[in-house]
């Protein structure tokens, strides 16, 4: 499968062209089937932002199932929603308030898992901290009915950083499963990879999965798997 089909894909709008290249650069290291563009500076190479080629970006980034499109600052916002007024169908775009990084991250996972515009949007917004994600409770194991828990060791140097967080919330979004991440005190829904890397689990260290649903055995099997494999590091 190329890059971006059948995916919502991303357009990172931003004054300057090395920022926009590196978040895109992060984002699609998260997600490498989806199609994340760059839009950053001028047409002469300064600050600002070109109407023009975000048009052109809106346009390559879409496959057929939409674009969300985030920003750094408000002039990149109205560029952004102008171009979106001027395509044809501006229901298939999405301009999204959100953190430019996190929102980017958040919303590479949604689409690499196949989620669709309005979710993806929804996980670049939750990325900002002012709409949580849907976390469970924290009961005690024993107390969880039907869970299936496991003592995973990260295998890999670094831990629960940013690649083997995405690899870890993408192979739990495939499955009909609810399954939390706990380190220490700390526990993170196992869907987010914001959440996963606000863990700080470094290498060395386990982890404890709590998986409940149809798929929860086998949640816990694939995440084990991955940790054994260093998270492909």
């Amino acid at each position: 499968m190329t890059a971006g089909a059948g995916r919502v894909g991303l357009v990172v709008v931003s004054h300057s062209d090395m920022l926009a290249n590196g978040v895109a650069e992060l984002a699609a290291q998260m997600a490498p089937a989806v199609a994340v563009l760059p839009v950053g500076g001028t047409e002469e190479g300064g600050l600002g932002t070109d109407y023009g080629a975000v048009v052109e970006a809106l346009a390559d980034a879409d496959s057929g199932a939409g674009v969300v499109v985030l920003y750094d600052l408000g002039s990149a916002k109205m560029t952004a929603e102008m171009a979106v007024e001027s395509a044809d169908d501006p229901s298939r775009y999405t301009v999204v308030d959100a953190p430019l990084v996190e929102g980017a991250v958040a919303a590479s996972v949604a689409a690499q898992g196949g989620a669709v515009l309005a979710d993806v949007a929804a996980a670049a917004e939750r990325a900002s901290g002012d709409v949580p994600a849907a976390a469970p409770a924290r009961p005690e194991l024993h107390l969880v009915p039907d869970a299936v828990t496991a003592e995973v060791l990260l295998t890999n140097e670094v831990g629960l950083h940013a690649r083997p967080a995405a690899l870890l919330a993408r192979t739990v979004a495939e499955l009909d499963a609810d399954v939390v991440v706990r380190y220490g005190a700390e526990e993170a829904n196992a869907a987010s990879v914001l959440a996963l890397m606000g863990l700080s689990a470094p290498g060395g260290k386990s982890i404890t999965v709590v998986a409940t649903g149809k798929d929860a055995g086998e949640a816990v099997r694939r995440i084990q798997e991955l940790a054994e494999k260093g998270f492909d590091d």
